[in-house]
């Protein structure tokens, strides 16, 4: 009675209220569209790092002395030939200075033949010698260019600054967060963008080509092919907008949801400047999944409103009958989604915490436009009995459709539909147990395998010995440790251990290129390839290498082993750490820590890891809070089950989808199975209320479930095929995240709305098998 209380209050507020509502409405939309203005597209590096992760921990400490993740390389491969003649060498002298003004830029960072950073050393007459690998006396001439190839050879950079096969040459850069020269957060978009403009477009010609790789690229291609996501999004608004019309067989009444719902996304885009944050490329399909969110909930309204209207209803009694039934089931379905969208955020990284808050802005922002706003425009809206007459032939043609769906309320046909659920779910447990986490194909997966970008990771893994996906293992020891054998020792066995792991391309160490150097004291011979024992020799052997090489610290404490992947897949990652781990477990040496990890693998490390370790809390805490709202709502555990059952099912099952699609659950992936919750408990939530109003009234099951068909059904039926159709448009999209996400939602809406329609009077059937002899008293409804 105290729900009723608090239905009736607000009832009459909100209609002795319209216009003042509507102004403040009007007056709330044009100040959020006002800011959203000024909302900008906001990617950080940072905000990828799951920060309070061990291995992040290692990054901060350690990522700007030895290099991060966050660095850029640029490739510049001739056609035919190789690299040594006049043109190319101008052509790398003039890109690596490009580069090397490019704002963000960490200028101490930069690496090429032709920095000073690039040495060689040799052993002469008089000891050792070296120098930069491209003299300052440099000619380009065939004696200057010979001497260069030498230098190349002794320097040891082949495979990693210089293609395998000559080629090409490299060009490598880290970035900084922030830009030095304003102080604000570096524009990594900005950065591609000028990579193309001033590098690609400047050094591409017919005889050399530009390749270029890294994390700031990969955010420019995924921001310009979100323009795309733009279009995509007004393609399923149109088709979303014809659908509806055909629904409703009204302008107005299409005109209106879909109002409403757009406003709730003006709302939720335009509070995010106010709050004072920007929206993340990986974050753009967020308003659409609000969108559709909205116009799900929109439908059901409008559905109740015609429903009120056949039975004779005049506007406003249609409008205040339509809100009381449907005001707390709403509120309840979007709470469950509010809850959904926020348990996200328990995954400490911040723009996956970004997006979690942007979608509970979204939805809190439906909660007001669908559950207030639309009422009192339907209370507005008037119909005249040539609608009446389309609605009743719509009625008409749709009978034979709810009576076959009814047939699920059937004690035999529900045992037959709970067979084939059991079998499904068998088949979800099956595949579901096959989600990677992580990434599972090679390059960058949420661009097309022939973008410019994958094309361009492919050329660099196959030319180089390198590639961009690196993951640094931390070697902390005591200071002076790379004079002392049994250290090094010790380290070199670790990376000789780490380059015969399945996956890795190559692996760099300070041990490694000692020997090297040793063996250059020794007249260049294989056989004095190896560490000196001797503690004068050692020095001689690490004496030449420079802290700029990124493999020892000032007092020689800390020692980086760099292993170059082939891939980023989440079995390749997995493989690598998982060596390493096992091999710290067997070799706990008291004065050596192998740290993971620094290095782009390293973050994804992290990051699959915190994935990995939040995805069933998630899930258990998505379940709990939709369980406890259920329950709360309807008092009946059957009831819950009801409703939970198929809601299960499907999520299940989208966890086999994506693994059949080989779609990792990562970042980009996580807002659409808690979507998939969402949207399950919404149709769930307003068949049971629409099927419990209708026993309530003594109707046996099947009859209070054709009229629930004819009312609710209709428009969950309706919904679901519509937002299917909208965004199985993405299919088509340039990013090959928001295809495969066009896919997975398709998939989860026609599911969803299925198991709602038959999954939940088939488990109601079998769950109240009298319920035609049950008391109508509200606590003994289901």
């Amino acid at each position: 009675m105290k729900r009723e209380r608090i239905t009736n209050l607000l009832e009459g507020f909100i209609f002795s209220n319209r216009p003042l509502l509507l102004g403040v409405f009007l007056i709330i939309t044009l100040l959020m569209g006002y800011s959203l203005s000024n909302l900008r597209i906001d990617a950080g590096f940072a905000k990828q790092l799951p920060l309070q992760h061990e291995y992040m921990q290692t990054y901060i400490e350690h990522g700007q002395e030895f290099g991060g993740a966050n660095r850029i390389m640029i490739a510049l491969m001739v056609r035919e030939g190789d690299i040594f003649t006049a043109d190319f060498f101008h052509t790398l002298e003039q890109a690596t200075d490009d580069v090397f003004f490019i704002p963000g830029v960490d200028r101490s960072q930069v690496t090429s033949i032709f920095t000073p950073n690039v040495r060689y050393t040799e052993v002469v007459e008089d000891g050792i010698a070296g120098g930069n690998v491209v003299p300052a006396d440099f000619v380009p001439n065939a004696e200057g260019l010979e001497r260069v190839r030498d230098n190349i050879l002794k320097a040891g950079i082949v495979g990693r600054l210089v293609a395998n096969d000559f080629s090409g040459a490299m060009i490598s850069a880290e970035l900084l967060e922030f830009d030095p020269g304003t102080g604000e957060r570096l524009d990594f978009i900005g950065v591609a963008h000028q990579l193309e403009e001033q590098i690609r477009d400047t050094y591409q010609s017919e005889q050399i080509d530009v390749h270029i790789i890294g994390f700031a690229k990969v955010i420019g291609d995924i921001a310009d092919g979100a323009q795309r996501v733009v279009l995509f999004f007004f393609v399923a608004f149109a088709i979303t907008t014809v659908l509806v019309l055909l629904y409703t067989r009204s302008f107005i009444l299409t005109l209106v949801p879909l109002t409403c719902s757009l406003t709730a996304v003006i709302w939720q885009l335009g509070m995010l400047p106010v709050l004072g944050y920007g929206i993340d490329p990986m974050g753009l399909l967020v308003p659409f999944l609000i969108f559709a969110i909205g116009v799900s909930h929109a439908v059901q309204m409008i559905t109740a409103n015609i429903a009120e209207v056949r039975g004779g209803a005049d506007r406003i009694t249609a409008a205040k009958a339509s809100f009381r039934q449907l005001l707390i089931p709403g509120f309840v379905a979007l709470a469950s989604d509010t809850i959904g969208f926020i348990t996200i955020r328990l995954i400490e990284i911040q723009v996956i915490q970004e997006m979690a808050i942007t979608a509970s802005i979204g939805v809190a922002a439906i909660i007001l436009t669908n559950l207030v706003l639309l009422p009192i425009l339907l209370s507005y809206v008037r119909t005249g009995n040539r609608y009446h007459r389309r609605v009743d032939q719509q009625v008409q043609v749709l009978k034979p459709v709810w009576r076959f769906f009814e047939r699920a309320a059937e004690p035999g046909t529900a045992k037959v539909i709970i067979g084939v659920a059991l079998v499904l779910f068998a088949f979800g447990v099956w595949k579901a147990g096959d989600v990677k986490i992580g990434d599972m194909h090679r390059g960058v997966p949420e661009l097309r395998a022939d973008s410019r970008y994958n094309i361009d990771s492919e050329v660099v893994t196959s030319h180089f010995s390198i590639g961009i996906d690196l993951i640094s293992v931390i070697t902390e020891t005591e200071a002076d440790a790379c004079i002392d054998y049994r250290i090094m020792d010790r380290i070199d066995r670790f990376a000789w251990h780490m380059n015969n792991v399945e996956g890795v391309q190559s692996v760099v160490s300070l041990p490694q290129v000692a020997k090297t150097i040793y063996s250059g004291w020794n007249e260049g011979s294989l056989k004095w390839r190896v560490l000196p024992r001797n503690q004068s020799s050692m020095v001689q052997a690490v004496g030449y290498v420079p802290t700029s090489s990124r493999l020892l610290n000032p007092d020689c404490s800390v020692m980086p082993v760099m292993i170059f992947l082939e891939d980023h897949k989440a079995e390749t990652i997995d493989r690598v750490v998982a060596t390493v781990k096992q091999y710290r477990e067997d070799h706990p040496y008291d004065n050596i820590s192998f740290r993971l990890a620094t290095g782009n693998v390293g973050v994804m490390a992290a990051t699959n890891e915190e994935v990995a370790a939040s995805q069933f809390p998630i899930l258990l805490y998505v379940f709990s809070a939709v369980t406890l709202l259920c329950f709360i709502q309807f008092r009946s555990i059957r009831a819950v089950l009801c409703i939970l059952l198929p809601l299960g099912l499907v999520s299940l099952l989208a966890y086999a989808m994506m693994s059949i699609l080989e779609i990792g659950l990562k970042v980009s992936t996580l807002p659409v199975v808690a979507l998939g919750v969402g949207v399950g408990v919404d149709y769930g939530i307003y068949i049971f209320s629409r099927l419990r109003t209708n026993m309530s009234t003594g109707m046996p099951l099947q009859q209070a479930y054709l009229h629930t068909l004819a009312v609710t059904g209709n428009g969950v039926f309706f919904t679901g095929v519509t937002l299917a159709i909208g965004v199985a448009t993405w299919i088509f999209s340039p990013l090959k995240f928001q295809a495969d996400m066009g896919i997975l939602l398709t998939f989860m809406f026609l599911v969803n709305m299925l198991g709602a329609i038959l999954l939940l009077p088939a488990l109601a059937a079998v769950l109240y098998p009298k319920q035609q002899n049950e008391e109508s008293d509200t606590t003994a409804q289901p």
